[in-house]
């Protein structure tokens, strides 16, 4: 693959900065291949000592790292851009976004050869490519967003309108599990008339950079978008930076809860306003006369990148009467979910450092009377069991009794690794009680991102979408994983959103409803 080297992108321009530093990013096979000299390698090429281009094909590209000015002059940039942004028509926006997209097509091998790259497995890297055009960028999407942004109605002489009208500059901060696509969620802030400052994570911003330089970036430049519209630069964290400017409106943070209910706070307090994506920990509910073929091959997408993305069923709740019989096809599933390197087909699972926090999180829940199912070791990339493998074999865990079941760690909280616990009802209620119970449990969850549930009886069904509100996004015999054209692709209540959380077109959240009222002066026609 191409060698790629992006400085950062600020008022249409590309920038460097006075310290020249990069930060490389070596193949993830190649850290996988041959560990610690592949790190060294990294190490050497951040530092200047060796020069990229004797660095052979293991080095995928580099970024240039932001200065403290480069990340003053983004914010300035920014907001000289933002007014004069805002005033392009909606309708021009609009196929500005349909033209992004678009671009995102067009240039979709490059990009899923970078995302494999920096360690996403290609299945993956495919899958999400070629949905984003078809979900948050998708034309039903942003045209039911464009059709919220403007109301026109007129009261005798009065001209009435109900618009929403762009913050101002929105800064967004993607994580480093799902960089491009919390990204290109990001910057549809854009569209509703805002300027935009993204920063690309420094562990892995090359595919970020790339998207923003070589999709977004030229598209707006062809439509004549002011220089400063968007900017992108990776560097250290600028959260700081970005609380204490004049000039940032809107702060998109994508990333954990405790760290992210803190960034709400401060927010609130520098008159920034706080658009929060954060932790997820879904319910996946399976009553007894679900279709188990389906809801299996649904929950087996927990092991999507080993756990580690928010959007995933995180605990199961089994109706005491297929409760055995799930546990078995769900064995069988996941034993075919094997590890390998980025690059080869099938593979879903990545590397894990939270290594020590699985141990003892499965302890945890055994010593409260979980049971393992399957699963509980490292595994190396060949899918062999060792004491030192980046890998987790994916592994399940049996919960009797819901009432308690918060009192353990993989039930009450995202974990973040391959450990699915299913949780089993005590047995003796009817279902009409138990259904009620699991709905109070549902809607008891501290997150609120997604909830699935998988039944056949139409008023069960019914009852359950009536009742589950919790989340904010529903999924009913739906793969619980997967975007929708229309839905949203982000957005929830709780530890998942914070005090502003719901589903989330950022285009509505990044802009505020204000109301206009005109009356004309009479023209003299004699």
């Amino acid at each position: 693959m191409t060698t790629r080297v992006y400085p950062a992108y600020i008022g249409g321009k590309d920038i460097t900065g006075d310290s020249g530093k990069y930060v490389h990013t070596v193949t993830t096979r190649a850290v996988l291949e041959d560990t610690f000299p592949s790190l060294r390698l990294k190490r050497d090429l951040d530092l200047g000592v060796v020069d990229i281009e004797s660095a052979g094909d293991v080095v995928a590209g580099a970024c240039a790292v932001a200065d403290e000015e480069m990340v003053e002059l983004a914010l300035e940039s920014a907001a000289r851009a933002a007014p004069e942004w805002a005033r392009f028509p909606l309708a021009t926006r609009m196929e500005i976004g349909y033209r992004i997209a678009e671009r995102l097509a067009e240039h979709r091998d490059e990009l899923v050869e970078i995302l494999v790259a920096e360690g996403q497995p290609r299945s993956l890297a495919e899958g999400m490519v070629d949905g984003i055009p078809l979900t948050g960028w998708s034309r039903e999407t942003l045209g039911w967003c464009a059709a919220q942004m403007r109301f026109d109605r007129h009261d005798g002489e009065r001209e009435m309108i109900l618009r929403r009208v762009p913050d101002g500059v929105v800064c967004v901060n993607p994580p480093q599990n799902a960089a491009v696509a919390n990204a290109l969620f990001g910057i549809t802030a854009l569209l509703a008339g805002n300027a935009v400052v993204v920063r690309a994570p420094r562990g892995i911003p090359l595919a970020v950079m790339y998207t923003m330089r070589e999709i977004v970036a030229p598209v707006l430049e062809e439509a004549g978008a002011p220089p400063g519209t968007l900017n992108a630069l990776c560097g250290p964290p600028m959260l700081d930076a970005w609380l204490a400017s004049e000039h940032v409106d809107d702060i998109v943070y994508i990333g954990g809860s405790k760290k992210g209910l803190a960034l709400e706070r401060d927010c609130v307090a520098a008159g920034k306003k706080p658009i929060l994506e954060l932790a997820g920990n879904d319910c996946f509910v399976v009553w007894r006369d679900a279709d188990l073929d389906v809801a299996v091959e649904s929950l087996t997408q927990f092991f999507t990148q080993s756990g580690q993305i928010c959007n995933v069923p995180n605990q199961v709740i089994a109706h005491p009467a297929i409760a055995d019989e799930l546990l078995e096809r769900l064995t069988v599933a996941v034993q075919k979910i094997q590890p390998g390197y980025p690059e080869e087909r099938g593979v879903v699972l990545t590397p894990v450092l939270m290594v020590d926090a699985f141990h003892a999180c499965v302890a945890q829940a055994l010593g409260q009377g979980a049971t393992l199912v399957h699963g509980g070791r490292r595994l190396e990339v060949d899918g062999s069991p060792s004491e030192t493998g980046f890998f987790l074999e994916p592994t399940i865990l049996r919960v009797d009794g819901l009432r308690d079941s918060r009192s353990l760690w993989v039930v009450r909280d995202e974990t973040f690794f391959p450990l699915l616990p299913v949780i089993v009802p005590e047995a003796g209620a009817t279902d009409d009680d138990l259904l009620e119970r699991v709905i109070a449990f549902v809607n008891g969850n501290a997150y609120g991102l997604r909830d699935s549930f998988w039944a056949g009886d139409p008023s069960v069904i019914d009852r359950f979408a009536e009742g589950a509100t919790g989340g904010g996004q529903l999924k009913i015999n739906d793969s619980h994983a997967g975007f929708l054209p229309f839905l949203p692709t982000h957005g929830g209540t709780g530890l998942t959103g914070g005090a502003f959380g719901e589903a989330n077109y950022l285009m509505l959240r990044a802009s505020h409803l204000q109301g206009v009222s005109i009356v004309r002066p009479a023209t003299d026609t004699e």
